[in-house]
């Protein structure tokens, strides 16, 4: 347990020491790149509105990432069992996700003009379900077929089966997707704060930064939103420990 915990905190602290040992060394002022020591002063300075700022963009980000995994689940689990579902929405699926989705933010913000909230949770959602309908829909079509056939000629049905058998086999897949959607999810909220002017999230803070040319001010929001990210990261890895802590293996 401390291993978890000393080894990615050292990791840390390590790339902080490079990266306050690279500007020093080129002498880049503070307008080119900022130190960690240059976030300091910005994080005293506006510490309620990142309070404030960070909790906007955290709980958005949160709804559009749970908005995510129920359409996702529900997706994969159609796709998952039935081929023709598969072939019929896969291409669908790929295509929707291939658009670059900083070109969708001002279409969505048209569309629902002042629904500032449902906008970026909608964002959210959009950029993250993907991989996670994917996932349950190869660890579901990937069911070897031998356990099945088992089950079933010892009178399960397929609800069971899909229960006892399919639903515990894409555990791993789904947090190890979910891993990945936190990030995504971010990435979505902080396009529409930052696109859409409603003065909201930690976007708009990065925004007035941009704007009054306050670098230090945008760093520290970036390092705001890592450090959000890296929460989120590690409460799913918690609950995969809960409920797919068998699927680890053992490393040295």
């Amino acid at each position: 347990m401390l291993r978890k915990i000393a080894v990615p905190l050292g990791a840390v602290l390590v790339f902080l020491v490079f990266w306050e040992w690279l500007v020093w060394v080129n002498g880049w002022p503070n307008y080119k790149m900022a130190s960690p020591s240059d976030l300091i002063p910005a994080y005293a300075k506006f510490w309620d509105l990142f309070l404030i700022y960070g909790w906007q963009t955290l709980w958005r980000t949160v709804a559009g990432l749970l908005l995510a995994i129920i359409v996702g689940v529900a997706i994969g689990m159609v796709m998952g069992l039935s081929k023709t579902v598969r072939d019929g929405l896969y291409p669908l699926l790929v295509g929707f996700n291939a658009i670059p989705k900083a070109t969708v933010v001002p279409v969505v913000a048209l569309m629902f003009v002042g629904a500032h909230d449902m906008n970026t949770i909608l964002i959210a959602f959009m950029i993250s379900f993907f991989p996670i309908a994917v996932s349950i829909s190869i660890g579901l079509s990937t069911l070897e077929p031998e356990y099945r056939d088992i089950l079933r000629s010892l009178g399960a049905s397929r609800f069971t089966i899909f229960r006892k058998i399919a639903l515990p086999k894409t555990l791993p897949e789904f947090f190890g997707a979910l891993k990945v959607a936190v990030t995504l999810a971010f990435i979505g909220t902080n396009l529409m704060e930052i696109v859409e002017p409603h003065g909201k999230g930690l976007g708009h803070l990065f925004d007035s930064g941009k704007i009054s040319a306050d670098y230090p001010l945008m760093f520290a929001v970036l390092i705001a939103l890592a450090v959000l990210g890296i929460l989120l990261y590690y409460v799913v890895v918690l609950l995969e420990q809960i409920f797919a802590g068998w699927a680890e293996r053992a490393e040295t």
